[in-house]
């Protein structure tokens, strides 16, 4: 309806080829640069999607768009009316440099653009205003590409991940000349469910740091969803603010009361454990994503609605769980196919392969128990019970007493949510009335004896 697929046409239930990019006469299109690639050089490196509009940046560093996009001869306005464009168009105020990353919400464009004379970039915005999205001072909204003046050359920072949420932005930078340094995160715009992360719910259109991080952490990536906000950090830990605890849940979940609300200041993820080797954050409409261990594993968490979190069902996660990715030895594996005269291996790799898939589902059940109770993954080896690392056999009605016994009352709060939520899921009243009878009983048998 908007032009959001590409071309000029109906709707489509099958991948279509863009050919625009390629039907073009690059030359010309690229407003005769000569410091731009052939034709038959001329790729997409990089794209990004809001609510109704797409952009890509091109082998050379321009920055086209198509969709619903600001009008290209309006100046400051309140408000923009956006319209439909539905091919790719170069951006003009970009001819000569190259946009190293771009990032959109709802109607409003971010552009990091860096310059072929000077190693050197500027922050660039522009679309719709009206909560301060932009970063410019004020509500005006504007039609074309402007500069982000807190970030300009003389600012002595370096911007270099950047967010859009659905009204607010967040990015991240260092001082000059220390990449690897300590990071700030700033955001502006829309702040009523608390996703600029500054202690209030307050809309702002300066960018501000988002207050309550540690000051000494270097942030690997940043995202937002429609009202929330993620930073991970190279050490391992995640950040979240915005709707529902930084889960960018609806206000209708089920959470308990205590539980429930936003956060207007960072909340650290599943209550400090460490993702080893963390690559990349990324936020959904209402959930978030986490790239691990070097790129071997995936976490997700949130509204779990249309299968969304990877993690085998449609459940929310509360708690980050692991994503059902194939772990790098069943990768080798199916690589390493045996050999039709190899009966005997045969059968033995794949009853290995079996056995593995098995084992990674049981993981992913241990850890989506382990995190429903006590609201962080299992992921540690201090978080095996005590029974079976020493033994070998699990002592379940002793383990379920020691746990208890030292559990402290908001432990003892989730896991009765845990509880209560699970009981609700259960339709049949017989099972619903046989689980009662086994907490019963486990109750009592953990009870200590006077």
């Amino acid at each position: 309806m908007d032009g959001q697929l590409g071309f000029d046409g109906e709707n489509t239930l099958a991948p279509r080829l863009i050919s625009t990019f390629f039907e073009q006469d690059v030359s010309s299109s690229c407003l005769n640069d000569p410091d731009r690639e052939a034709t038959s050089d001329f790729k997409v490196c990089a794209v990004k999607a809001g609510s109704m509009m797409s952009l890509a940046i091109d082998n050379a560093g321009g920055l086209w768009m198509w969709g619903n996009v600001p009008p290209q001869d309006s100046g400051p306005e309140p408000r923009l009316s956006f319209t439909s464009v539905p091919v790719p168009f170069l951006i003009p105020e970009f001819h000569g440099r190259t946009v190293l990353k771009v990032a959109c919400g709802d109607e409003h464009v971010v552009a990091l653009v860096g310059s072929k004379e000077i190693q050197e970039s500027a922050l660039y915005s522009w679309g719709n205003n009206h909560h301060g999205q932009l970063g410019l001072g004020d509500g005006e909204s504007r039609a074309r590409p402007q500069v982000v003046e807190a970030f300009n050359q003389n600012s002595d920072l370096t911007v270099y991940d950047i967010a859009c949420g659905a009204h607010h932005t967040a990015l991240l930078t260092y001082r000059d000349g220390t990449p690897n340094g300590p990071s700030v995160c700033w955001t502006f715009g829309f702040g009523e469910n608390g996703q600029l992360g500054r202690g209030s719910t307050k809309s702002s259109p300066v960018p501000e740091p988002v207050s309550e991080l540690p000051e000494h952490s270097h942030l690997v990536s940043v995202d937002c969803g429609l009202f929330h906000t993620s930073v991970v950090s190279s050490e391992g830990y995640v950040w979240s603010w915005g709707m529902e605890r930084g889960l960018g849940l609806c206000p209708d979940v089920n959470f308990s009361e205590v539980e429930a609300g936003d956060d207007s200041v960072p909340r650290k993820i599943t209550g400090g454990s460490r993702f080893r080797d963390p690559v990349q954050v990324s936020c959904g409409a209402a959930h978030t994503v986490l790239v691990a261990n070097g790129g071997y594993k995936l976490w997700s968490w949130g509204r779990g609605r249309n299968g969304v979190l990877g993690t085998g069902n449609v459940m929310d996660c509360y708690v980050p769980t692991p994503v059902f990715w194939p772990t790098n030895e069943l990768k080798q594996d199916s690589e390493e196919a045996p050999k039709p005269d190899d009966g005997d291996k045969s059968s033995s790799t794949e009853e290995i392969k079996q056995l593995q898939t098995k084992l990674m589902v049981m993981e992913r059940y241990a850890s989506i128990l382990h995190g429903s109770i006590f609201g962080k993954p299992f992921n540690e080896e201090e978080d095996i019970p005590y029974s079976l690392r020493v033994s070998g056999y699990f002592d379940m009605g002793k383990e379920w007493g020691e746990m208890l016994e030292s559990a402290d009352k908001s432990q003892l709060m989730r896991l009765q949510a845990f509880y209560e939520d699970m009981i609700s899921r259960v339709k049949d009243k017989v099972l619903q009335r046989r689980i009662q009878e086994i907490m019963k009983d486990c109750l009592q048998s953990s009870a200590p004896k006077h």
